[in-house]
């Protein structure tokens, strides 16, 4: 299982390397930035399993931070701040948060309170699974009864045989399919087609699929086919 992803946005520079080397002792996979615009633009150009929002941070404040996140992203988020007035609390949380903890802390309430929020998200997330028949594959969103692929509230559009193809891919991931298989399971009756076809569709999902400067969706595996890595 790869580390989980954590962000964290402080400017306590002190406060976030000791969060930073505890993160990373716990085996997390922590980055840390010390001011609220910055940290905004990290939030918002890749996905992070949990983010560690502080509230008083120069160039934008959590809560504006929080509320954009949430706008267009899910992302657990949970507020560190050194406020600890009801109001305060009542404010973080109905900015988006998912969680407040006043500082100072103890690392090891904060670990505590991570774990408790994974739970609740992967408990969630399997709920959604089994009562929508949802699929998901780093962030894109494939909703089995409504055939439709998501990202960030975005729908991707897909024709039904790319659809039927990212479908199989995603239900096998880690699993290095052969173009045979493919043409096999996707195409059915119609594998008497060239294998090449199937490099066709792969790279027209790519097109769709894949954002610039990051690592595609669909991994070749020279000789072997394709694979779909978490």
């Amino acid at each position: 299982m790869e580390p989980k992803r954590v962000l964290i946005i402080e400017d306590e520079k002190n406060v976030s390397r000791f969060i930073q080397l505890e993160l990373q002792h716990e085996g997390y996979e922590p980055e840390v930035v010390h001011d609220g615009r910055t940290g905004l633009e990290r939030a918002m150009e890749e996905e992070w399993d949990l983010i560690l929002l502080d509230l008083m941070l120069p160039g934008l404040n959590g809560l504006e931070i929080c509320r954009r996140i949430r706008a267009v992203k899910y992302t657990p988020i949970i507020m560190l701040t050194a406020r600890d007035g009801v109001m305060d609390r009542v404010a973080g949380l109905e900015s988006g948060a998912d969680d407040y903890i006043p500082k100072p802390f103890a690392i090891e309430e904060l670990l505590a309170r991570m774990r408790a929020l994974f739970r609740r998200v992967e408990e969630l997330r399997k709920g959604n699974e089994e009562e929508k028949r949802i699929l998901t594959f780093r962030d894109l969103i494939i909703d089995l009864d409504g055939v439709r692929v998501t990202r960030n509230g975005e729908e991707i559009e897909l024709t039904k045989r790319e659809y039927d193809l990212l479908v199989y891919l995603v239900e096998n991931r880690g699993r290095v399919i052969s173009r045979e298989q493919l043409l096999n399971e996707v195409w059915g009756y119609e594998a008497f087609i060239e294998t090449n076809v199937v490099d066709v569709y792969i790279r027209y999902l790519r097109n769709k699929l894949d954002l610039p400067q990051e690592e595609s969706y669909i991994q070749t595996i020279r000789g072997k086919g394709y694979v779909m890595r978490n």
